[in-house]
């Protein structure tokens, strides 16, 4: 198993970080993707690389980074996104994420138009970036409450533009929440792949996402955690670490009717694929 998205740099492991590295591995993980989602979260994932050969990093902004204010000069989110180069440049890492847009307000304030802009805008900057170094990107991609589509037809909008032609560019859709509708649509591109969280465990029988998750072949597909967030059932409500991916892979055997060794052998192949990690990193 490999989980291909966590963050493992959250102070939430301050107290046992090395003894939850230490469970996943014993429980069967061959690597873990640490994420930044800002700066100084890109910079700790690639030093927690750096510590432990089996981790590897992928370094971002994400989407609410870009949020601040209503206005945000395009010259300073170049800066922003400038900072990350030296960090992308480091061996251990091996994709640029997570990056996107998210449309989703907790404040229960919304989004406002200049906010989605600036996020577009950081979004775009960074698949520039990907494309630079020849990397793969890792999408975060969350509607609003109003409209469960926007973020989505915005992101594939711009990753479908002719200098981001999606068979060119490898991206990974990262805790899937896209409609059925969306994501037949997503499916008939290449390169595009899509990655669980523990939160599948939650779906109802007959609910779209399981939906979703019959219609998705599983040569698309990638495990995650997001740890420490969407802890799986059995564990809800608890921390999330990545020994609990496993949780992951037996819900999508389920759905599927196959094994869980044969979800643990093709989304492994596929994440080996994706990511290109280098063996002698």
């Amino acid at each position: 198993m490999i989980d291909t998205h966590s963050h493992l740099d959250d102070k939430q492991f301050d107290g046992d970080r090395e003894e939850a590295i230490l469970r996943a591995f014993a429980g069967g993980v061959e690597k873990i993707i640490n994420v930044g989602a800002d700066l100084d979260g890109s910079i700790r994932s690639v030093g927690l690389a750096g510590e432990n050969g089996n981790i590897f990093a992928a370094v971002g902004l994400h989407p609410h980074e870009f949020n601040v204010g209503n206005r945000q000069p395009a010259a300073e989110i170049q800066e922003q996104v400038g900072k990350l180069r030296d960090l992308a440049r480091n061996r251990k890492v091996v994709a640029i994420g997570e990056i996107g847009l998210d449309y989703f307000s907790h404040s229960g304030g919304g989004i406002t138009e200049a906010q989605k802009k600036n996020q577009q805008t950081g979004f775009i900057a960074q698949l520039e970036l990907a494309r630079e170094l020849d990397l793969p990107v890792i999408i975060h991609c969350r509607a609003s409450k109003d409209d469960h589509t926007d973020a989505y037809e915005d992101v594939y909008g711009i990753i479908n533009a002719a200098r981001y032609t999606l068979h060119n560019m490898r991206a990974a859709f990262h805790c899937y929440g896209g409609s059925l509708e969306f994501t037949k649509k997503i499916l008939s591109e290449g390169n595009i792949f899509f990655s669980f969280t523990g939160n599948i465990t939650y779906a109802k029988t007959g609910s779209e996402s399981i939906e979703v998750l019959k219609a998705i072949p599983l040569e698309r597909m990638m495990l995650e955690t997001d740890c420490p967030y969407l802890a799986p059932v059995p564990h809800r409500g608890e921390r999330n670490e990545p020994a609990y991916v496993a949780y992951v892979k037996e819900k999508i055997a389920e759905i599927k009717g196959i094994s869980v060794q044969e979800v643990d052998r093709i989304t492994t192949g596929n994440a080996e694929s994706f990511f290109k990690f280098k063996q002698d990193a």
